[in-house]
């Protein structure tokens, strides 16, 4: 009896380490409050902690990561506003990247500040998500980026291969429109929530989505060992960009992409040689004008090299969990 209860408590702390080890996130999560005086701070150190627990320790996919596939995110909340005991107002910025194939690197797919984060909270109150119900304001934003994140992580891995995610975050969106907190609706503004996953589920930009894929499985994972063959697909890439930008210029989702690989792009193409450097910086400065000046730095001289070309951890496989991809 004893041998069998040895048994079972082994096999039980076998499958514990199996799911501990299948959560999708290694998620950092940082709340503050410096312009809020005089209240209880306490309940942001609960908030922070919960979120901690509910985005590491929740299943977010059918798909079983490994720790060295986890993806690697910060969100850092800043609360200016305490509105009442359970309401709040500030901003939250979510970043995220993937490691690169056979290197030590990562490279940025999102790095993003949303401005309207309107949210109820009563401290220790369960944070839970249901894709088919009502959920918190709280947790309809995060369970939203957390899609969104996800949805970039697998584009960058298999052709358009994170629609499932981006339509649960159009679903969360859907859910959200009769919410009196900003951010859901098409009127409110042309860079919001809405227009987010409009755009990842519109045809007029999957050149943005074809770019995720060519840039990062065929580009810079394939750089570790043929760097000049790597670069020429991201410059490749860029043409898919380009075609996106004249069809329909200054959309969001280009922003976001720009906004996360402008100083990638730097560090890749200033190691290039002319004629590469010349056809890439002359398509940058005209998709990403706002980042002109510093696409013109990149035929000014060679920079040193930057790390993806250096050995490191690889993902087994050079793909998604579960072979999927």
């Amino acid at each position: 009896m004893r041998k069998l209860k040895t048994y079972l408590l082994s096999l039980f702390g076998f499958f514990m380490m199996l799911n501990a080890g299948a959560q999708e996130f290694d998620c950092k999560i940082q709340v503050m409050s410096p312009q809020v005086q005089g209240t209880n701070k306490q309940i942001y150190r609960t908030l922070q902690s919960e979120l901690y627990e509910f985005i590491n320790n929740k299943k977010w996919t059918n798909h079983k990561f490994s720790p060295e596939e986890k993806i690697d995110c910060n969100i850092m909340i800043t609360i200016s506003e305490e509105i009442s005991v359970d309401e709040f107002k500030g901003k939250i910025q979510i970043q995220a990247s993937r490691p690169i194939y056979n290197t030590s690197y990562k490279s940025v797919l999102m790095n993003y500040v949303d401005n309207n984060f309107h949210i109820r909270y009563v401290e220790f109150e369960p944070l839970e998500y249901n894709e088919s119900g009502t959920n918190t304001s709280l947790v309809n934003i995060i369970a939203f980026y957390l899609n969104i994140i996800l949805g970039f992580d697998y584009d960058s891995f298999g052709m358009e291969g994170g629609t499932p995610f981006f339509e649960k975050a159009e679903t969360i969106v859907n859910q959200s429109q009769n919410s009196i907190e900003k951010g859901w609706k098409a009127f409110e503004s042309l860079k919001n929530r809405y227009w987010l996953v409009e755009n990842l589920m519109n045809d007029r930009y999957s050149g943005i989505r074809q770019c995720m894929y060519q840039y990062h499985r065929l580009g810079l994972d394939v750089m570790s060992q043929k760097a000049a063959d790597g670069r020429s697909v991201i410059a490749e890439s860029m043409r898919l960009l380009q075609q996106v930008h004249r069809d329909k210029p200054g959309s969001f989702l280009m922003q976001l992409f720009f906004d996360a690989k402008s100083d990638e792009l730097v560090n890749i193409f200033s190691e290039s040689f002319p004629d590469e450097q010349n056809r890439v910086v002359q398509i940058l400065q005209e998709v990403d004008p706002a980042n002109a000046s510093k696409y013109s730095k990149i035929k000014e001289a060679n920079q040193p090299g930057n790390n993806l070309s250096s050995p490191g951890g690889s993902m087994p496989g050079g793909g998604r969990p579960g072979g999927k991809f």
